[in-house]
C-alpha cells in the first residue's frame, strides 16, 4: 500500500490521525448498515419467494377453474358474462424508506358495485364464480409481489454501492492513512534524535573548549 504524499510534518501528522479517526468512525458505521441492509434483504428475499409461491399456485388454480367454466360454456355466452365487469381497481403508488433507501410503496383499492359478479347465476357454471373469487384475492398479492420485488432490486443495489464504499475505507484508506502516519512519526523521531545527537555534540565542544 502506497503511502500518501505529504511533508513528514507535527501539522500534517496531526490532520492525518484526525482523518483517521473519522474513516474509522465513518467505516464502523458504514459496516453496522451494510449488516442491518443485507438483513432487511433476506427478510424481503423470504417474502419475495413467498409471495410468488402464493401468486402462481392460486393463478394455477384460477386458470384451471377458469379453462373448466369455458369448455362447459359456448364463446359467446362466456363474452357475454364477462362483458360488463362490476368492479373497478385503482393502483396507489407511494415511497417508504428502507434504511434511507427510497423505495415504492403500492396499494390496490377495489370498488365493486351492487352485485360481486357481473352475470347471472343462471348464465355460468359455478367454476366460473370461484374463478372471479379467486382472481380478485390474487390481484392484490400480484401488486404487493410487484412491490417487494421492486425492493429486492433497489436494496441489492444500495447493499452493492456500501459494499464498494466500506471496502475502499477498510483495505485502502485506513490503511493509507495508517502508513502514511506511521512514516511521519518515524520521520519525526529520527529527526529529534539527530537534533538530540547534534545538541549533545555542540555541548560537548563547548566544554571541550572551556576546558
Amino acid at each position: 500500500m502506497s503511502r500518501l504524499n505529504v511533508n513528514p510534518t507535527r501539522m500534517e501528522l496531526k490532520k492525518l490521525k484526525a482523518r483517521l479517526k473519522t474513516a474509522t468512525r465513518g467505516h464502523k458505521l458504514l459496516k453496522d448498515k451494510l449488516d442491518e441492509m443485507i438483513r432487511r434483504f433476506s427478510l424481503l428475499i423470504k417474502l419475495n419467494k413467498k409471495l410468488r409461491d402464493e401468486v402462481e399456485s392460486q393463478l394455477g388454480q384460477v386458470l384451471k377453474e377458469f379453462a373448466f367454466a369455458k369448455g362447459q360454456l359456448s364463446k359467446g355466452a362466456l363474452e357475454n358474462a364477462f362483458m360488463l365487469p362490476t368492479a373497478t381497481l385503482q393502483l396507489k403508488r407511494g415511497t417508504t424508506s428502507i434504511m434511507n433507501v427510497e423505495v415504492p410503496a403500492l396499494s390496490v383499492e377495489e370498488k365493486t358495485g351492487s352485485e360481486p359478479y357481473p352475470y347471472a347465476f343462471a348464465q355460468i357454471t359455478s367454476e366460473a364464480d370461484y374463478s372471479v373469487k379467486r382472481i380478485s384475492e390474487v390481484v392484490a398479492k400480484l401488486v404487493k409481489l410487484a412491490e417487494v420485488e421492486k425492493q429486492v432490486a433497489m436494496l441489492a443495489d444500495e447493499i452493492e454501492k456500501n459494499k464498494r464504499r466500506v471496502n475502499a475505507l477498510e483495505y485502502v484508506m485506513i490503511p493509507q492513512l495508517e502508513e502514511t502516519i506511521s512514516f511521519i512519526t518515524g520521520k519525526l523521531d529520527e529527526n529529534e534524535r539527530a537534533s538530540i545527537t547534534r545538541l549533545m555534540k555542540v555541548k560537548s565542544m563547548i566544554a571541550d573548549k572551556n576546558g
